[in-house]
């Protein structure tokens, strides 16, 4: 398991991340995304660190504050040591009826902290995340909120989720001109089947030193290849939620190449979809999630999956994003500086 510096910070955490929404689900939405209890999710954060594992991803609207309080027991039950483990969490979604209990003003950022840190039992979060954009706080709110939380050594490093490149580079541009603490990374969709981000958001990630976090990276479970082909899956998550959207007639060209790509390496179709993005230099970390050991394990098992040139090079060929200006037109213009 390799160890990657998140961003341009001294943090490092492993190249793979546990994600954890699927613990404590019941009824509804977050019962259709998991329902592990206690004892199961001690289970995987186990396996996870003793793979090497370092770096843990919740979320307070996870299962309404249950995937928090889990995971924070999970540690207690283990006997983590506190520092062998780097925690991220994420606010904005709502978690109570009124106006005010959601987003990311100054109230709700400052307020959730406090929940969060008690639903995990900890003294302090490594990664506090904006788990998206907030069209009602300005972006300056928000920066000042995080950097209170900092100064308090409630948290460590602050990060972003699914933010525009704009949205990104004007937090960053805000923070560094009030001095506040800096975003360290992003935390965004990106698969063989959802490329969308190489236009605007990984060029801007690379030259500002922003560390990616990848969310989803099989698609919702769509890469591991089996809501296609002969023997497609009737259960699923998918059967009953289908996200993130995925072009089908264009995953099928997908799924074939990595198919023969899976079969060569004597691994699975997961694995190739993992290890795609683990050779991706905009990649810091893929959060993987799980409802058994056995699905974590084939995840963790990616890391020790090369992939050459040639295996590259096919996979690019059957999922590249067709020409979209400005893109097509920044290539041509700056071909004679090449």
């Amino acid at each position: 398991m390799r160890m990657r510096p998140l961003g341009r910070s001294g943090l490092f955490v492993s190249e793979l991340c546990l994600g954890t929404m699927t613990f404590g689900g019941s009824e509804g939405f977050w019962g259709q995304i998991g329902r592990l209890g206690q004892d199961e999710a001690d289970t995987l954060v186990k396996t996870a660190l003793d793979a090497g594992i370092n770096f843990i991803d919740t979320a307070n609207v996870y299962a309404g504050g249950m995937s928090e309080r889990i995971l924070g027991q999970s540690l207690k039950n283990l006997g983590i040591p506190r520092d062998d483990v780097v925690v991220a969490t994420k606010v904005l979604g709502p978690m109570g009826e009124g106006p005010n209990a959601r987003g990311a003003s100054r109230g709700h950022i400052l307020s959730q902290c406090k929940a969060s840190l008690a639903r995990l039992g900890l003294d302090h979060i490594d990664l506090y995340q904006i788990h998206g954009f907030d069209p009602a706080t300005p972006i300056a709110e928000t920066l000042e909120a995080l950097d209170t939380l900092v100064r308090h050594g409630h948290v460590r490093y602050l990060g972003l989720s699914n933010w525009a490149a704009w949205q990104v580079m004007k937090a960053i541009g805000i923070a560094e001109m009030r001095r506040l603490a800096p975003i360290v990374s992003l935390q965004a969709y990106y698969t063989l089947v959802g490329r969308d981000l190489e236009r605007e958001i990984a060029p801007m990630l690379t030259a500002e030193g922003v560390g990616l976090m990848v969310w989803s990276p099989l698609a919702g479970g769509y890469l591991s290849g089996k809501y296609n082909g002969e023997g497609a899956a009737a259960d699923g998550r998918r059967t009953t939620f289908d996200f993130p959207p995925v072009d089908r007639t264009r995953g099928a060209v997908a799924l074939d190449a990595m198919r023969g790509i899976a079969e060569a390496r004597g691994c699975s179709v997961a694995q190739v979809a993992l290890a795609w993005l683990l050779h991706r230099d905009v990649v810091t970390s893929v959060i993987v999630g799980a409802k058994r050991v056995g699905q974590l394990e084939d995840n963790i098992a990616a890391t020790r999956v090369r992939l050459d040139a040639d295996d590259l090079a096919r996979l690019d060929a059957a999922t590249r994003l067709p020409p979209e200006y400005p893109g097509w037109m920044l290539e041509r213009q700056g071909a004679y500086r090449a």
